[in-house]
């Protein structure tokens, strides 16, 4: 770590700051004082420091926080960095400069060691802004570092040229041995400090100001001057993708989220091209490594092509989800990251913490103000030129020169001229000074013989209409201050266009997409659970941060973490891994209350549990057990035989109880009355049938996920078996399950519940033929990618269509100036439904300018016969997973 460039963990930044925001000014010390503690002190344990620890530690509090670690509100810059700008200034001469000259000279200014300034200006060059570099310069995206400062070559870029310095505007001040004239701020006329962002550590205070789009700052800063609303958010030379809806202004307390972009390249191959601020490459693989040897992803191989793009080849075993994997690799690894910004800057020798927004504002005012300054000095500078132009023309044409002939002396000639001067100089702005006599005198003979008197008008009025320009810009100064940023965004905004997506992201829980690598098993006669009973009952694959459900035959219920042995209770009847969220698992029991009481039936889901809490699902009468027990995933409804005992007068020894009869009640709810009498034996007479309402699913354009909560487009009303068609504009479709962790590609143009019997119609270009062809397909292979117009190159999907009878519209392009009217196709009758892979009918032979897809023909489906779905009693959100059934999930149990 270098002394200008302190840096912070963002997890501790709010821990370091504990200056106060209303701090008195920060002052470097006048000299060392010492104290003499004569203060007596009735505990004598008890010694109270003095002498030269009273302002020593103030001093280096203040000389680290003004000198090294925060940037200045003025001008953006750290003071190293100004001097290393001051420097390269005083170096340029157009050519590029070794950065050893250049660290070599900024220690002229900088009163500490080579490696921090050549630190700092590789820190400045990458951010390829203000220096423009030739050599190794080293690489953010890989973590790779510069090479040594004699190796490579540095100078101004003409960005920096143009915004950073003004000398006769410039603060200047002394530097630290007093030699030498530094400037105490730079002139900068553009929100550098939001461009670059900022970052460091000072005693008891830090900083974090993250950078931000060129484009989007100069945009801002406009309708700052035009009294317009903005926003600005950050953007990172790494790209990735962003969540900044907790951004907080970039204050204290604010907090974005950053992922990279990872996408699939195919079944086995994720492709990550954009990583996420803060990270490299380097340490990005390591994090994905460390999650694998530690059983949360599973991965097979990394390959690592990133040069001058990131390009990172995650290769997955076969059977291992891809969707599910890009979840897990932003919960587990350094795919996603969080970034907490911290607006802290000097400000008149004070700590000031102000958001970007502010930031943004006063930087804007002082580019106002030092543009101001700029046209004033220039003013200024047109009006002395056009003095003396005025001045140098009386005394040539009217012939004063000839005056001073005579004259011996120096006040003689001086007088001389003055008096000539004074019948013609009525129209000038301001007096003649005897400095301006001493300038007439030192124009040479040649020049007064050669004096044109037109030319001479010509200057004048030139001058003039600057003059008369600056004065407009002075007195249209806002005007003035809008026209130099949009010179600024169109000499230098080319290519540097937002890399950052911005998108608001979903929450990813870790336990729906961690690899369960370890398994369960369970004792269920001594009630015991755990990862390492691999001599007992197999259960189901878990992880190690999964959450247990067991029910036991008393009718006591549990929820535990995994665990490698864990003792529940004796007589368990039922294990398995607990989903807090999953409200479509609906267990349906029957027990008996007390050891000869009635019978009780009930159904029931489980959410809402504390870990390591015995919840009684009975009567709570002692002596109470369970009698019949099944999970249902999908909410099935069974229907079982009831065998009574044969006591006294009973007649009706046997009957049928249909759970989808019960309403879906809470965990506590007592159930209904079964019978009085004692049961002898319960079967399984039919398996059952989901009792939930069909699963509304939406999509969400915003997170770009599926979900059941309402938010986004509604895709429709999905049972067990139903699936999404999804076709993206690259010519590929694929009809899925609809998983709520799946991912979508950009190009996707079609979404939505997929009807096995409706047509597919597409127009596409044919790359190879250089001919339009259309087609009509039916989907036969479901969870596969295929692809449906043909994989030349050049092939183009032009519209594709789901409607039963779509319609489009052809636009043809004008040949040798005849325009072809426009042709609307019935695609219906225009083509029958072929098999996917058929090349379609030619649709013509004329070049097309455009293809455009019209309101469909009315369509009457066909009446068919559909299931009449049975409502449940209690209206409860049923969302959650899809989730099949691999067994029939009931449990009969042996009476006593």
């Amino acid at each position: 770590m270098n002394e200008d460039e302190e840096n912070i963990n963002p997890e501790d930044q709010n821990e370091a700051n504990s200056f106060d925001e209303n701090q008195a000014e920060i002052k470097p010390s006048e000299g060392r004082h010492f104290y003499d503690n004569n203060e007596e002190d009735s505990h004598d344990t008890i010694t109270k420091v003095t002498g030269m620890y009273k302002d020593w530690f103030l001093d280096y509090a203040s000389y680290v926080i003004l000198e090294r670690a925060v940037p200045a509100i003025e001008d953006g810059f750290k003071p190293v960095q100004r001097r290393i700008m001051h420097s390269l200034k005083e170096l340029d001469d157009g050519r590029y400069n070794k950065v050893a000259n250049v660290v070599g000279h900024t220690m002229q200014y900088h009163p500490h060691g080579d490696q921090s300034i050549g630190d700092a200006m590789v820190q400045i060059g990458q951010k390829e802004l203000l220096i423009d570099c030739q050599g190794n310069w080293g690489n953010i995206l890989t973590g790779d570092g510069a090479a040594a400062s004699r190796y490579i070559e540095a100078r101004l870029s003409k960005f920096a040229l143009e915004v950073i310095y003004s000398p006769k505007i410039t603060d200047w001040g002394v530097s630290y041995d007093g030699r030498r004239a530094e400037p105490n701020n730079l002139p900068v006329k553009f929100p550098l400090l939001l461009a670059q962002g900022a970052e460091g550590i000072a005693v008891g205070l830090s900083t974090k100001v993250l950078p931000h789009n060129f484009n989007e700052l100069i945009d801002a800063s406009i309708k700052i001057l035009k009294g317009k609303p903005f926003t600005i958010f950050p953007d990172f030379m790494t790209a990735g993708i962003a969540d900044v809806s907790n951004y907080n202004d970039g204050m204290r307390g604010g907090r974005i989220r950053v992922r990279a972009k990872i996408a699939q390249l195919d079944k086995n191959t994720l492709v990550i091209t954009q990583i996420p601020f803060s990270t490299n490459t380097t340490t990005l693989i390591d994090s994905i490594l460390k999650a694998n040897e530690k059983g949360k992803i599973k991965i097979k191989k990394i390959e690592d092509n990133t040069a001058a793009e990131v390009e990172i080849l995650i290769h997955l075993y076969p059977g291992v989800s891809p969707d599910k994997t890009i979840d897990a690799l932003f919960a587990f690894t350094g795919c996603e990251t969080s970034v907490a910004p911290l607006g802290c800057v000097i400000q008149d020798n004070k700590p000031l913490f102000v958001g970007v927004t502010d930031m943004l504002k006063i930087s804007t005012e002082r580019t106002v103000g030092l543009l101001k300054s700029e046209l004033e000095i220039q003013l200024s500078e047109l009006e002395e030129q056009w003095h003396f132009l005025s001045l140098e023309r009386i005394f040539i044409e009217k012939k004063v020169y000839r005056l001073i002939e005579e004259e011996t002396t120096k006040e003689g000639v001086i007088s001389a001229i003055d008096e000539g001067l004074k019948p013609h100089i009525k129209h000038l702005k301001r007096a003649v000074t005897e400095e301006d006599i001493l300038r007439l005198t030192e124009i040479r003979i040649m020049r007064i013989s050669k004096f044109d008197s037109n030319k001479a008008q010509d200057k004048i009025e030139a001058l003039e209409g600057d003059i008369e320009q600056v004065k407009h810009d002075l007195a249209h100064l806002i005007d003035f201050a809008i026209a130099y940023f949009t010179k600024l965004k169109e000499k230098y905004g080319k290519g540097r266009e937002r890399q950052t997506e911005l998108r608001i992201f979903d929450d990813i829980e870790a336990t729906k997409v961690v690899l369960r690598n370890t398994k369960l098993y369970v004792n269920r006669e001594e009630g015991f659970i755990g990862t390492s009973l691999k001599k007992d009952e197999y259960v189901t694959d878990c992880s190690d941060i999964d959450d247990v459900i067991v029910f036991l035959r008393n009718g006591t219920m549990m929820v535990c973490k995994v665990d490698d042995k864990k003792f529940i209770g004796k007589d368990i009847i039922h294990v398995d891994i607990f989903d807090k969220n999953d409200k479509r698992t609906v267990y349906n029991m029957i027990y008996r209350d007390g050891k000869s009481g009635p019978s009780y039936i009930k159904r029931f889901h489980v959410s809402g549990v504390t870990r390591d809490k015995a919840y009684d699902l009975t009567n709570e009468t002692a002596g109470s057990q369970v009698l019949y027990f099944s999970h249902n995933p999908n909410g099935e409804a069974e229907v079982i035989t009831i065998l009574l005992r044969q006591i006294g007068s009973v007649k009706k020894l046997k009957f049928d109880i249909d759970f989808a009869s019960l309403g879906i009640k809470g965990r506590s709810s007592k159930g209904n009355l079964v019978t009085k009498y004692p049961i002898k034996k319960i079967e399984l007479k039919e398996k059952g049938i989901s009792t939930l309402l069909p699963r509304k699913i939406w999509f969400d354009d915003t997170v770009q996920r599926l979900n059941v909560d309402g938010r986004g487009e509604l895709l429709g009303e999905f049972r067990p078996n139903d699936k999404i068609l999804i076709i993206q504009q690259s010519g590929k479709l694929k009809v899925i399950t609809p998983e709520l962790t799946t991912h979508f590609d950009e190009d996707m143009v079609v979404l939505e519940k997929w009807v096995p019997k409706k047509p597919v119609s597409a127009i596409y270009f044919d790359g190879e033929k250089e001919r339009y062809y259309i087609k009509r397909f039916l989907i036969e292979n479901e969870n596969k990618d295929e692809i449906f117009i043909t994989e030349h190159p050049n092939s183009q999907l032009e519209i594709v269509a789901t409607d039963y009878r779509p319609m489009a519209e052809l636009v043809f392009s004008k040949v040798k100036g005849v325009q072809k009217e426009n042709l609307t196709v019935d695609i219906e009758n225009f083509i029958s439904v072929k098999g996917l892979k058929a090349l379609g009918n030619q649709l013509t032979t004329d070049k097309l300018k455009q293809v455009n897809l019209l309101e469909p023909l009315p369509y009457v489906p066909p009446i068919e016969e559909i299931p009449e779905e049975m409502e449940v009693l209690d209206e409860t959100d049923m969302g959650g997973e899809n989730i099949s059934l691999e067994d029939d999930g009931q449990i009969t149990l042996t009476l006593e």
